[in-house]
């Protein structure tokens, strides 16, 4: 008989959540038009997926994310048309393929993969890395390229890009700073990323960021760190090179405030 010493701990997980409308409003942003019986083959593959695609009339990916209404703003087809562009913590690749559609010329999606570690405590499913990207990229015959690589290493590209996608990821680095720096150097002169973050309660004038403990924003989540109200998100652009900051909104989702900024190289 086992001992409560002895027993093994079972962690608890989540069941996957039902895609929400609010994501495949923003999957119609890219509708494939596939097969169906391919488009459902596609989704079926992939045990969890964060992106919500549109592969056919009716058929979507089941994905993780709630609501990103507020990004598409900022993702005009004028701002990809003829560009090189590179997606910073690609995941599935919505953005980079959003990026590809709307006449990007050349995109690049990077990812260091740490989500298969957190889709496995969450959800209790061993997710193969890139298994959404590839599924999507086979689909519709993607040119976009696919490099396993964390964003402060993003200089090991050996190329420049004149748009960086940024979006959900600089709450969640120990160092925001350098990552900024990493992405101002990887831009052309004149070039521009795209950053959507966790924002503030703190006044917009104010020249600080917040400080989260673990848990204290999602739970069961430690790995959220700073919040950014706009001066303080314009002082860290500041420091890591950049020459301009357009705050573009500032949005309350679900009770969790968003920024959404341009930070720009000089020309």
């Amino acid at each position: 008989m086992l001992s409560a010493e002895d027993t093994p701990l079972v962690q608890e997980v989540e069941l996957v959540p039902e895609t929400s409308a609010a994501e495949r409003a923003v999957a119609d942003l890219l509708p494939i038009g596939a097969e169906r019986g391919l488009a459902e083959l596609a989704r079926d593959a992939v045990p969890v997926w964060f992106h919500t695609f549109a592969l056919a009339p009716g058929i979507y990916t089941p994905g993780l994310a709630r609501d990103h209404r507020y990004r598409p703003q900022v993702l005009g087809a004028e701002r990809f048309f003829g560009r090189s562009v590179l997606d910073i913590g690609t995941f599935d690749g919505f953005y980079a393929f959003l990026a590809e559609a709307r006449g990007a010329s050349r995109v690049v999606g990077v990812d260091n993969e740490q989500y298969v570690d957190w889709i496995r405590g969450r959800f209790g499913v061993d997710l193969e890395p890139a298994a959404g990207f590839d599924a999507i990229h086979r689909l519709i015959g993607s040119q976009v390229e696919y490099r396993r690589l964390d964003a402060l290493d993003v200089g090991e590209l050996d190329e420049g890009f004149d748009v960086v996608l940024c979006f959900g990821m600089l709450h969640r680095v120990s160092d925001p700073v350098a990552i900024l720096k990493a992405l101002a150097d990887v831009l052309e002169p004149g070039g521009e990323v795209i950053l959507e973050t966790y924002g503030s309660t703190l006044a917009s004038d104010t020249p600080a960021i917040e400080v989260h403990a673990s848990g204290d924003v999602y739970a069961g989540d430690d790995f959220v760190y700073w919040g950014f109200p706009p001066e303080g998100l314009r002082r860290l652009a500041g420091l890591a090179g950049f020459g301009s900051v357009e705050i573009v909104d500032e949005v309350e989702i679900d009770g969790h405030p968003r920024i959404i900024a341009v930070l720009r190289a000089e020309a």
